[in-house]
């Protein structure tokens, strides 16, 4: 597994070694040896807390000749490649590390003679849905957005002809915004802007998004992992239905003061509509010109629509995603609160 230590790698090592309630009670391998790829400045403490068997690497995906100690003797093995970069400093990160560091891993893996790489994709080779009514699937064009859905595109462009002349068997999961235990500091952030009154709510809020619990996204990657006529698939994973923004920020409030006791001011920070689209204009600007800014893209994004279908993933892959939205943002905020540093914040 690449990217072991970072939200999702650490969401699909304990479905590994723990298994999923209701899914795969057990190791949904047998007795599975694991291996995990670092990053040059990534921390362990949770993985080897999950997994104390796990064998570490250290790599950077933007350098092959650092990732052949990871691929050594993995011959017939299974990749789940997690890695990705989402908001970097620069735009030309993500193209050289979304794009490039992931060719990069699939050619170290088939030189290697990989079995089945599982590679992590996104909503963003898509884009936004043209009306509120409307749900992504298998058969959808590429309209990246962004840099971000341009360097993802290209990626599985390029993994997708790579896989077609040999090489493992390769299956590409799109996952869209996900959400659960492991989460990083950004989503806390989510949690609190809510908390204070400050969920922001573009225009009448009815744009829907697809979101992801990490245990369903974890379930479908090991699904795609196990099941022969995935080969060669792409497959969309999610919860089973998108939520709207509205709902999405009333269910955070709502768990928060009922389930935890936290007490919310209810208001919302409403804007326009147009304050989405103009700082869509302001990003392309941005990215034009080599700069990212978090703020900005985000905000571009809040009045758009991003769903999705996981009908082919429940029909081909026997996908079945248990967890929805207010039990995953109350397991979400439970694993928050056993956290010191993140419960500070969550409290103050």
């Amino acid at each position: 597994m690449t990217g072991a230590a970072g939200w999702l790698g650490l969401g699909l090592t304990r479905a590994l070694v723990e298994g999923i309630p209701g899914i795969f009670d057990g190791q949904p391998f047998p007795a599975p040896s694991l291996r995990a790829l670092l990053g040059p400045n990534d921390v362990d403490t949770d993985l080897t807390s999950i997994a104390p068997g796990v064998e570490l690497f250290r790599g950077d995906v933007t350098n092959p000749d650092s990732l052949k100690p990871f691929f050594h003797k993995a011959e017939g093995g299974i990749l789940f490649h997690c890695v990705g970069i989402i908001h970097p400093r620069k735009v030309k990160d993500f193209y050289a590390v979304n794009t490039q560091g992931t060719v990069n891993v699939w050619d170290e893996a088939a030189k290697a003679g990989i079995q089945r790489a599982i590679i992590t994709s996104s909503n963003s080779p898509c884009g936004n849905n043209p009306h509120l009514d409307h749900l992504f699937d298998e058969s959808s064009p590429y309209n990246p957005y962004m840099g971000y859905g341009r360097s993802k595109a290209l990626m599985e462009q390029r993994i997708k002809e790579r896989s077609q002349q040999g090489g493992p068997e390769t299956v590409i999961i799109r996952a869209p915004w996900f959400y659960g235990p492991f989460q990083p500091p950004r989503q806390t952030e989510f949690f609190v802007m809510i908390r204070d009154g400050k969920g922001p709510i573009l225009g009448r809020g009815l744009n829907r998004r697809s979101m992801s619990y990490i245990d369903n996204l974890a379930q479908g990657l090991i699904l795609a992992a196990k099941e022969p006529k995935a080969a060669g698939k792409t497959y969309w994973l999610a919860d089973r239905r998108p939520y709207s923004m509205v709902e999405i920020i009333d269910t955070v409030e709502k768990v928060l003061e009922t389930d935890f006791g936290i007490k919310c001011r209810r208001k919302r920070l409403r804007l326009p509509s147009i304050a989405s689209d103009v700082a869509g204009l302001v990003d392309w600007g941005l990215q034009k010109a080599g700069i990212y800014n978090q703020k900005v893209h985000v905000l571009s994004e809040l009045n758009k629509t991003i769903a999705c279908s996981v009908a082919l993933a429940e029909q081909e892959l026997g996908y079945r995603p248990l967890v929805e939205l207010e039990e995953g943002m109350r397991r979400s905020v439970a694993w928050l609160m056993d956290r010191p540093l993140e419960r500070a914040k969550l409290l103050k």
